[in-house]
């Protein structure tokens, strides 16, 4: 094989498996037919899981540094406040509280630390077929070049060629729904403390602070033409109906840096594997883009895949625990499509009853404070457990599948840590060391023994995702391992 697994897609998603598997030791090759790095994106929110995940990959870097502390959302219907929701850290234990920043930079941070890693995206690559049999697959790229691998992984986005060559279905539809973006730089007296949103019966228009001192312009507008996409009147457009919307008489459009005209697509893949082929992130599941929920969920798509097939790989564990993956993460993308085209409709409501519910009743309700941090917790996805999985339990909480804090912990000679810092990559044991010698004789070398700093915990086998595995003495440490890795 000249690769454990070939990753096509060097977008966030496809970055960040790769940095995971590398992280676990197995081989990665990663493709992408653009010709370089993405230097725009639509994508400009990652929320606290997302901020988790980039930290325990080691990819954090100066991204909380360079990004927009922007947690506020205030809704206007003209120059008068409807509703103002405070959008931040939910007060949970996090690498690093929701940032606003592109998705371009969060991908330059992921390739740099996949080049720490010791890989380097191969672009101007296209994925052309693939035939797999019954101990790996065989790639064909756009200049003739074969590529061997043991597994194929397709993060290649809504339109995914590893998905169409693996014959799954991507059910689902393309509305009407229709926004114009653009990032420019503004005259205005608007404050860069929060993103500031308009209601009128044209459409919504939003404005939310970016770094560089640019601003992120999104507007509904299902009467722009599909035979004006250029960037030119994108930009003549909303220059346009930007004072229009808002109602402001000193606010102008300077110039822009770039321009977007899309459609919101809902699909979501009828299975997430197909023998030695795997989908993870957009070419799985593709929804609206309020919220902040797609790169997030993929990057959750993409540490949850890679321990489980990096424990294949290495003999392990046998196929069987792939089936989990699907089984954990795609109930969650059905949760997410389902929140985001709620969201839609809401933003979007252009009747008279669907503009009274939202400006009557909704409004008032999520300006409650108790409210405001429900929304939170909802759109961080700190919340995401997988009890109810066949990695699951029920029981006195935490059980097994549910998320574990960044809890403080020492390491066996005393020296002080964080249970996610501990993780990159590892499996931890808290507190016990029969357990800890339990689980090496089953997970070799890739496991951590730390004690938390605070109130006793039963000795627990934490995942490299930051999920509990189970909970109890060696015992039943080896019960669970021998069950799960078979």
């Amino acid at each position: 094989m000249e690769s454990d697994v070939l990753i096509v897609g060097a977008g966030p998603v496809g970055l960040a498996l790769a940095c995971a598997l590398s992280q676990h030791g197995v081989s990665v090759r990663v493709v992408d037919k653009a010709a370089g790095p993405a230097t725009t994106s639509r994508a400009n929110f990652v929320h606290a899981r997302g901020s988790e995940v980039l930290d325990r990959l080691d990819a954090l870097g100066t991204l909380p540094e360079e990004a927009v502390r922007a947690m506020t959302i205030t809704t206007y219907a003209g120059d008068r406040p409807m509703m103002r929701i405070k959008f931040g850290d939910p007060g949970l234990d996090t690498a690093a509280p929701p940032m606003v920043i592109s998705q371009a930079r969060v991908e330059a941070q992921l390739r740099e630390r996949l080049a720490e890693l010791g890989t380097q995206p191969e672009w101007n690559a296209a994925l052309v077929s693939a035939d797999q049999d019954a101990s790996g697959v065989s790639a064909v790229l756009g200049d003739g070049r074969t590529v061997r691998a043991g597994w194929l992984v397709g993060c290649d986005g809504t339109g995914s060629t590893v998905r169409k060559l693996a014959g799954i279905g991507f059910p689902g539809v393309k509305v009407s729904e229709r926004f114009l973006l653009v990032d420019a730089r503004l005259d205005t007296t608007l404050g860069r403390s929060g993103t500031s949103g308009w209601v009128h019966p044209d459409g919504m228009l939003g404005a939310m602070p970016m770094p560089g001192d640019q601003w992120r312009l999104l507007a509904y507008d299902a009467a722009f033409p599909d035979d004006e996409r250029g960037e030119e009147r994108i930009v003549e457009r909303m220059r346009r109906i930007l004072p229009e919307r808002t109602g402001l008489t000193d606010i102008e459009l300077l110039d822009a840096t770039w321009a977007s005209l899309f459609r919101v697509h809902r699909r979501l893949a009828d299975t997430y594997r197909q023998g030695r082929i795997l989908l993870a992130g957009d070419a799985a599941h593709v929804h609206a883009p309020f919220g902040g929920q797609g790169m997030l969920t993929g990057l959750g798509d993409a540490e949850n895949l890679a321990w489980k097939l990096a424990l294949v790989i290495q003999g392990r564990s046998g196929e069987r625990l792939l089936d989990t993956y699907e089984a954990e993460r795609r109930p969650l993308a059905t949760q997410v499509l389902r929140g985001s085209t709620a969201a839609t409709r809401i933003n979007i409501a252009a009747g008279p009853v669907g503009r009274l519910l939202r400006d009557r009743v909704l409004m008032p309700v999520f300006s409650i404070p108790r409210l405001q941090r429900w929304a939170t917790y909802t759109a961080s996805q700190l919340w995401v457990s997988y009890r109810r999985g066949p990695l699951g339990s029920r029981g006195r909480r935490p059980t097994a599948g549910d998320r574990i804090p960044d809890l403080a912990c020492k390491r066996h000679d005393g020296t002080r840590s964080r249970l996610h810092a501990e993780l990159r990559g590892r499996w931890a044991v808290l507190g016990d060391p029969d357990a800890f010698a339990a689980a090496r004789h089953r997970l070799g070398d890739d496991v951590v023994l730390l004690h938390p700093e605070d109130e006793p915990l039963p000795a627990m086998l934490v995942r490299p995702d930051a999920h509990l595995a189970c909970k109890g003495g060696p015992a039943e440490l080896a019960h669970w391992l021998d069950g799960t890795l078979v």
